[in-house]
């Protein structure tokens, strides 16, 4: 076989967020193929062959790839509705509308989605998609299909609701599907889709919707399909005082209590958000292993709290950063996520000892990579891993002041992404997407969401 091609990165600042948090103040990488080949101080070794490109990265900082681990791509075509709600009332409000999705609506929702993480550096994204109207078409496959034309490492979470308002649960009947329906779309999503090699662009995960939206029955017996076929598991957990209400009411436990009768901690779930866990709470999830998507703009837009992060490190459990659905989170973005999870965290007990700036940008990258099972591939910048990293620019008006290049990616404003590699491939060059139309994507999202409103009745 021809040897890999080459591509050289020199002159940047380098933080690899390896086990050691090494950083170097100018360095290079080398990518082969889609691999990383090395790094260090210093500019890369002379005589290196097949380099098929050269970059003098000046003025930058190299990180790992930003890895996503909560969304809902669909929502892009209901941003800004219901702004002054909390949870359970904001479900209220939308369920209605989303239940009126397509196949056109989430792939032109799946793509603006993508387009907003990718040009603002993740290189790993996922959603968690359960809504799935009768008579909608292929929604698993639009979404798997979008990111693949964008060039993004992607984790599906095909997700579902049976409990419905006649059972108790928030979702209008006409939203949820069968217990034997979703169990069984579920699994030949997986078959289908799944890629359970090391450097996958595409897996697949279990994920029933929430507690109040799913029954006991869906959780057991989706825990067990998911352990049957080997991949992960996923839902939402903890979110609000309500949904502890409610569990407290309908199952007489806890949520940590009740996903734990149900079969749903361990080293292969994680669980959006987990803002209301008390100490009992955390000891179980850091006793599984059990990970944790925070997502601190959301959380905040629709009043659900502050989770207890430095606690949930302390303790060993793992932590990744997610966007949430952009109907809580209207920008869609990842990389301000990194300040958001740090300034919220020190509003809370631990004020100002809460995170740093390097903590924030480990929950942001290896976190993620940790959460979604994948860190002995992605996460970090180290020899050997998968080539998924990005190129900050840090000497424009915005960070040129700031000696720190990690201080200035979190605390300062939104750092521009010269350059995003994912598999090797570059994707993003000087904030564009390389492999989609940006402008064209507006487009088909503004008519898809002005579609919905008109079917929802909402126009």
């Amino acid at each position: 076989m021809a040897a890999a091609q080459r591509i050289v990165i020199d002159n940047c600042a380098i933080a690899t967020v390896d086990a050691e948090d090494t950083e170097y103040a100018s360095g290079h990488l080398v990518l082969a193929g889609n691999r990383i080949e090395s790094l260090g101080a210093g500019p890369a070794p002379d005589g290196l062959e097949n380099v098929a490109r050269r970059i003098d990265a000046a003025g930058h900082l190299a990180t790992p790839g930003l890895v996503n681990t909560h969304h809902h791509f669909y929502q892009w075509i209901t941003r800004g509705l219901a702004t002054d709600h909390n949870l359970f009332d904001w479900l209220v409000a939308l369920y209605p509308t989303w239940a009126r999705i397509d196949e056109p609506m989430v792939r032109a929702a799946a793509r603006g989605s993508l387009a907003m993480m990718a040009r603002g550096g993740v290189t790993t994204a996922m959603d968690h998609h359960y809504v799935f109207p009768h008579g909608s078409g292929d929604l698993s496959g639009a979404i798997i299909g979008a990111a693949r034309d964008m060039g993004v490492r992607f984790t599906l979470a095909r997700g579902s609701m049976d409990r419905s308002e006649k059972d108790g649960g928030l979702p209008p009947d006409f939203a949820v599907e069968t217990l034997e329906d979703a169990l069984a779309a579920t699994e030949e999503t997986v078959r289908t889709h799944h890629d359970p090699s090391s450097d996958a662009m595409t897996q697949v995960a279990v994920a029933p919707c929430s507690p109040f939206s799913v029954s006991t029955e869906l959780l057991r017996r989706g825990a067990e399909l998911a352990r049957r076929l080997g991949v992960r598991l996923h839902t939402h957990g903890s979110e609000t005082v309500e949904e502890e209400k409610f569990c407290h009411e309908l199952f007489g436990m806890g949520p940590t209590d009740y996903f734990e009768s149900t079969g749903w901690l361990g080293e292969d779930v994680w669980m959006a958000h987990c803002v209301h866990m008390n100490d009992s709470d955390i000891a179980a999830f850091a006793r599984t292993r059990t990970g944790v998507a925070h997502c601190p703009s959301s959380n905040a837009r629709l009043a659900a709290g502050i989770a207890r992060v430095p606690d949930l490190l302390a303790a060993g459990v793992p932590v990744g950063l997610g966007v949430d659905g952009t109907a809580s989170n209207e920008s869609g973005e990842l990389h301000t996520e990194l300040r958001n999870a740090l300034l919220v965290n020190r509003l809370g007990a631990h004020r100002e000892a809460a995170l740093n700036a390097r903590q924030a940008l480990r929950l942001g990258t290896y976190g993620g990579a940790r959460v979604l099972g994948r860190a002995d591939e992605i996460g970090s910048l180290e020899p050997g891993k998968l080539a998924d990293l990005v190129l900050w620019r840090m000497d424009t008006l915005a960070h040129s002041s700031i000696a720190d290049p990690v201080a200035a990616l979190v605390l300062g404003a939104a750092a521009p992404v010269t350059a995003s590699f994912v598999n090797g491939r570059q994707i993003v060059e000087n904030g564009r997407l390389l492999t989609a139309d940006e402008d064209e994507i507006a487009r088909s999202a503004r008519a898809e969401a002005q579609r919905l409103a008109r079917i929802a009745g909402r126009d």
